[in-house]
């Protein structure tokens, strides 16, 4: 697993410098450094979309009082949560990237990438390597919730006319 080193990660302080003034998103070109592949996803409500605990049989959603884990429910799903680092042309920051915008990266959703990675253990892994080094116009905003660390990536676009998706390339292999 790979792990974002503290060369990575700047005080929300700096990250406001990206951002002009009065907290408006920053946009810019963007490079991926790094892709920490632990937090690739996590288990939510299928209703309300709040983070639900890994693998806890009879759980339920507190929020919407909704039997996420029961079969003749709507259910739980997975949701993408990527913690990347990403270069500017002055600096390196740790951002975070959820499922909207992680779903133009993988070109899947995260239910669907988490079943290829069962089948394919090493899928994880190597779909951090083939992010890194990927250039995209990138709008990064500040968290609305205030204990929130990171710069959240709100839009996303490849500069590279031969980008694929991940699940692409992936598959491909």
């Amino acid at each position: 697993m790979l792990s974002l080193s503290k060369a990575h990660t700047f005080p929300l302080n700096l990250s406001l410098a990206m951002e002009g003034t009065e907290g408006k998103p920053w946009t810019g070109l963007c490079t991926i450094v790094a892709v920490d592949s632990g937090t690739t996803s996590y288990l939510a409500c299928s209703i309300c979309e709040r983070t639900l605990p890994e693998g806890v049989a009879g759980g339920h959603c507190r929020y919407c009082n909704h039997n996420a884990f029961n079969p003749g429910s709507f259910g739980s799903k997975r949701l993408y949560r990527l913690h990347l680092s990403v270069a500017t042309a002055d600096k390196v920051v740790t951002v975070m990237c959820f499922d909207r915008m992680a779903q133009l990266l993988f070109g899947c959703s995260a239910d669907v990438f988490f079943d290829f990675c069962k089948l394919n253990p090493k899928a994880v892994d190597t779909a951090c390597k083939i992010l890194e080094g990927g250039m995209f116009k990138m709008t990064l905003s500040r968290p609305k919730n205030g204990n929130a660390q990171h710069l959240r990536v709100t839009s996303l676009v490849p500069l590279s006319s031969q980008f694929q998706p991940v699940i692409e390339i992936l598959k491909k292999h």
